[in-house]
């Protein structure tokens, strides 16, 4: 009898990220979204979708967007005239996932590396399913791999073997402290890789965001649009309620009992969580850029769903 397999909520396996295609329905990072969704403020982002390409002039109808009035081509020909734009089929995604060691971490539900593996399987099936070419920057703490955009589900598949294979050495992998540096690494080649209206998600542990990833993220987005999904864990938001013991030496054989309370250690993780947030979001709105935060707690599809707006899976009808 085969070994169980590793459990995906810590571990994503490609089994899993492939079945991410069935929970990518409900929500989109298009232009178009409901008014409750995050990326539906213009204020907030500026998400331009696909890119419109001309088609041609003619007559004005009843109806057509007065934008479009060519107020030249009307006085030429002594009839109002109206600019027709196609919204071209082809916008290519380019997707980073942060599996650094740090991401290896997680307190309730699942680790961040299963919900950035998860966020990043769910962003690259809903680009294949608009015809989009779907790529990806991986990168860990020894380097990147990079996939190029393709419109295909073989080049989908190689993202979520990619993903799935980088994923299964954590386990193994020595712990580390969040860096900012594989991220920043990850931006680099991703101003480097996208050219014009490209759709860049970022999905990474919150704690990799530092002011040269800001930077970077504002030079990507001055010609592409650019979504952060950044993931926490429930413990780096607050600490449980005291007292609460854990090994807390280098050797791990003593136990200690540890207090939160204690020289504000509860107040001060809160605070420092807040902060952190606080200044990626007021990055995301100087830059235009939309900042999702998830978290660990739960899978990241019902996450997505809920801060695009979507609407709540339907529910299965019961058998009579």
């Amino acid at each position: 009898m085969d070994a169980p397999g590793p459990d995906p909520r810590l571990v994503p396996t490609l089994g899993a990220l492939i079945r991410c295609q069935f929970q990518a329905r409900g929500f989109s990072f298009l232009h178009r979204q409901p008014v409750t969704s995050l990326l539906a403020g213009r204020r907030a982002s500026r998400i331009r979708g696909r890119g419109l390409a001309f088609e041609e002039l003619r007559a004005y109808r009843p109806g057509d967007d007065v934008r479009q009035i060519d107020w030249r081509a009307s006085a030429r020909t002594g009839r109002t005239q109206t600019r027709v734009f196609t919204e071209e089929r082809d916008r290519p995604t380019l997707l980073l996932a942060d599996l650094t060691a740090a991401t290896f971490f997680g307190s309730v539900h699942a680790t961040k590396a299963a919900v950035i593996a998860e966020a990043t399987a769910l962003a690259a099936w809903l680009s294949l399913r608009f015809g989009d070419r779907v790529g990806a920057i991986v990168f860990g703490d020894d380097g990147l791999e990079e996939h190029h955009p393709q419109r295909s589900r073989a080049a989908v598949m190689r993202v979520l073997g990619a993903l799935a294979a980088r994923a299964a050495a954590l386990p193994a992998a020595p712990p580390r402290p969040v860096g900012a540096g594989p991220l920043n690494a990850a931006l680099a080649r991703a101003e480097a890789i996208a050219g014009h209206d490209w759709l860049v998600l970022v999905a990474a542990d919150l704690q990799a965001f530092d002011l040269a990833a800001d930077q970077a993220i504002g030079r990507i987005a001055r010609h592409n649009d650019v979504i952060a999904v950044t993931v926490s864990d429930p413990l780096e938001r607050a600490l449980p309620a005291p007292p609460w013991q854990g090994r807390a030496t280098a050797d791990g054989a003593r136990v200690v009992v540890l207090d939160p309370g204690r020289g504000g250690l509860g107040a001060k993780v809160r605070a420092a969580h807040e902060r952190r947030l606080e200044a990626v979001r007021r990055g995301g709105i100087r830059l235009e850029t939309p900042v999702l935060p998830i978290g660990t707690e739960e899978d990241a599809a019902p996450q997505l769903r809920r801060l695009l707006g979507g609407a709540a899976a339907p529910k299965r009808r019961r058998s009579t």
